[in-house]
């Protein structure tokens, strides 16, 4: 018996919509990264982006749990000598919510270039609205 490879050309590619209203944000960057590799499906193959398009809304009402709105912290650097900075995640999701939750998912594919073509599956809306009604995304329930 043989191993099924997926072929990039016979992947059919669903749109799924999931609301992160009340969501935790860990919880929801799990299932989104699922999708986005594909892992969901019976023909996944490591080498080869078998995931699905995720649309997520209303990523400025995510949760965190305990004491993390006011003790994580997004750190990032300038460039510059000196230029290491941090950002609470209370200020982060009130500013840019889109990012938190681009980068709790990026942190969980693979580092690679495969990695980096998945997330490009990934679109996130502050609010309830989305322009990608033409492609019909289904509802995705966790």
């Amino acid at each position: 018996m043989k191993s099924y490879m997926a072929k990039p050309n016979e992947i059919e590619r669903k749109w799924y919509i999931i609301d992160a209203e009340d969501k935790v944000l860990g919880r929801l960057a799990t299932e989104v990264a699922t999708i986005l590799r594909g892992k969901h499906k019976p023909i996944y193959t490591p080498h080869v982006d078998t995931g699905d398009f995720v649309i997520i809304i209303n990523a400025d009402k995510v949760k965190l749990t305990g004491k993390k709105l006011e003790q994580k912290q997004y750190r990032y650097h300038t460039g510059h000598p000196g230029g290491l900075k941090f950002i609470s995640y209370d200020r982060l999701i009130k500013e840019k919510p889109e990012k938190a939750i681009q980068l709790a998912v990026k942190g969980m594919l693979p580092k690679n270039s495969l990695g980096r073509q998945m997330i490009k599956k990934m679109k996130v809306y502050s609010g309830s609205e989305h322009n990608h009604e033409a492609q019909k995304p289904e509802v995705y329930e966790f």
